[in-house]
C-alpha cells in the first residue's frame, strides 16, 4: 500500500464573497510528482499557500502524516521544514550570499549549527549546479540561477515533500529548461513534489498524478496519460487542445 504523506480532504478557501477554492480532495503519497494545471485564476497557487500554510483554509483538512496541520496549536515553521515551498518569486534574502541563503534556516529553525548547515548547503549547491556562486548576492545571479538557489535552499532543510509554485514563470525561457532539469532529476531520484506549473511537457512527462483545476474546483485528475491522453472532461480537452502539438 502507497505511504500517505499529505491528504486534502474537502478543503475550501474564501476571501471575502470570492470563492477561490471549493471541496479540493486528492492525496499525496510518498514518492509521487503531482503537477497541478490549469489557467491562471483557477486557484492553483491559492491551494499551494494553503498547504503551506500561508494561507488559512476557511473549511477542510490538510493531513501531513495523518495529522490535521490546518488546526489549531500547529507549529508552523516546523511543519514547513517538512514540506518545503519553491515560490515563483525566489524569495531569497539579497543582503545575504548565496551559501547564507541556504545555511540561514537551517540555524534558525533546525537548530543546527554553522559548520553541519554550511555542509549541508554546500551539498545541494553542487547538486543544483550552483556551488561555484557561493559568494554571489542574489543582483548578481541570472533567474535560472537564483530558482536553482531557491531549490537547494528548500533542500537543504531535508523536506519530505516539495512544493513547487509556478517555479520556472518568471524566468527567461532560455533558463526555463536548466531548473525543469533540476526538478526532473529530483524526480528520479524519488523526491515527493508537488508541482503548480504551465509546462505542460513536464507534466506529461514527469508527474505520476496530475490535477487540472477549473474554476477553484478540481475538474479532473488521474495519470498523465488519463488527463492528457483520454481526458474525460469537455473543459479538460478544451484547456489541453493548445498544447496537442507538443
Amino acid at each position: 500500500m502507497d505511504e500517505m504523506i499529505l491528504e486534502i480532504r474537502h478543503l475550501s478557501k474564501t476571501f471575502g464573497k470570492n470563492e477561490v477554492l471549493r471541496d479540493i480532495d486528492f492525496s499525496v503519497a510518498k514518492g509521487d510528482v503531482t503537477s497541478i494545471i490549469g489557467a491562471s485564476g483557477s486557484g492553483k497557487s491559492t491551494l499551494l499557500r494553503c498547504i503551506n500554510l500561508l494561507e488559512t483554509p476557511t473549511s477542510g483538512e490538510i493531513l501531513y502524516r495523518g495529522e490535521n496541520v490546518a488546526g489549531r496549536g500547529v507549529n508552523a515553521a516546523r511543519y514547513r521544514s517538512h514540506v518545503g515551498m519553491v515560490f515563483q518569486s525566489f524569495n531569497l534574502f539579497n543582503n545575504m550570499t548565496v551559501l547564507e541563503n541556504c545555511m540561514v534556516g537551517q540555524v534558525k529553525v533546525l537548530g543546527k549549527n554553522r559548520v553541519d548547515a554550511r555542509k549541508s548547503a554546500m551539498n545541494y549547491l553542487e547538486k543544483v549546479g550552483m556551488a561555484p556562486y557561493i559568494n554571489a548576492k542574489p543582483r548578481q545571479i541570472s533567474g535560472g540561477q537564483k530558482q536553482r538557489v531557491a531549490i537547494a535552499r528548500a533542500l537543504a532543510m531535508d523536506p519530505e515533500v516539495l512544493l513547487f509554485d509556478e517555479p520556472t514563470s518568471a524566468l527567461d525561457p532560455e533558463m526555463v529548461g536548466e531548473v525543469l532539469n533540476v526538478m526532473q532529476a529530483l524526480a528520479n531520484e524519488g523526491m515527493t513534489m508537488l508541482v503548480v506549473t504551465h509546462e505542460m511537457a513536464f507534466a506529461r512527462d514527469v508527474s505520476s498524478q496530475v490535477v487540472y483545476m477549473n474554476g477553484g474546483i478540481i475538474c479532473e485528475q488521474g495519470t498523465p496519460e488519463e488527463v492528457f491522453g483520454n481526458p474525460q472532461k469537455q473543459e479538460t480537452r478544451d484547456f489541453l487542445a493548445r498544447f496537442r502539438k507538443n
